[in-house]
């Protein structure tokens, strides 16, 4: 039996960044195309995790460039360290998730719905799918990661001007070597995950 995918009017994507970090807030991406050349404009473009940080900024100044052209739009929300150590990582990205979605002020009923990996939207988008690897399979989740990405990293950037000796500019909060080494040398500071560090 096939059962038939219901009408949709616009397509989004959805994908999270910075859910293995130990500093630093995670990050949740939702990215919609409004027109039906929106497509067109990001030929070629691959998910976040397979470009430079260069390359990434420059898919983000595409990106920006056709949402001011109302060819697209998105919306990043992130969840603090400290909400990710009081109520955990999956309420975290839950709420991120329904976050961004919302901003995008569609109808659900009007919306296909397409997330990564084991993500899910709120039951209220009945026509949503997720799939594994689906950033590297879905040009929309890919755009969602960018924007998650970038905006993730610049505000880890931020944090490295604040917090000097951790890196963060560098490792953007996750695990490295150097980074538990300026932990062990500094303490932790606010930024860090103390669930993660226990």
């Amino acid at each position: 039996m096939i059962l038939a995918i219901p009408k949709y009017t616009y397509l989004i994507g959805i994908d999270e960044v910075g859910r293995g970090p130990i500093a630093g807030p995670v990050a949740v991406g939702a990215f919609i195309f409004l027109t039906p050349t929106a497509p067109g404009l990001f030929r070629g473009v691959k998910e976040s995790k397979q470009l430079n940080e260069r390359q990434r900024e420059a898919w983000f100044t595409k990106i920006e460039s056709a949402a001011a052209d109302g060819h697209v739009n998105f919306h990043v929300t992130f969840q603090s360290e400290k909400i990710i150590d009081s109520k955990g990582l999956s309420y975290a990205i839950k709420y991120a998730l329904k976050t961004s979605l919302e901003k995008l002020k569609i109808d659900p009923k009007d919306a296909r719905v397409l997330l990564d990996g084991g993500l899910k939207a709120p039951l209220k988008y009945a026509n949503q799918k997720t799939i594994i690897r689906g950033d590297e399979k879905e040009m929309i989740i890919a755009l969602a990661s960018i924007c998650a990405k970038v905006l993730r990293d610049r505000k880890m950037i931020a944090l490295a001007k604040i917090y000097r000796g951790y890196g963060f500019e560098k490792n953007k909060g996750y695990g490295t070597k150097g980074h538990y080494a300026a932990i062990k040398k500094f303490g932790m500071m606010t930024g860090h995950r103390r669930s993660f560090l226990r």
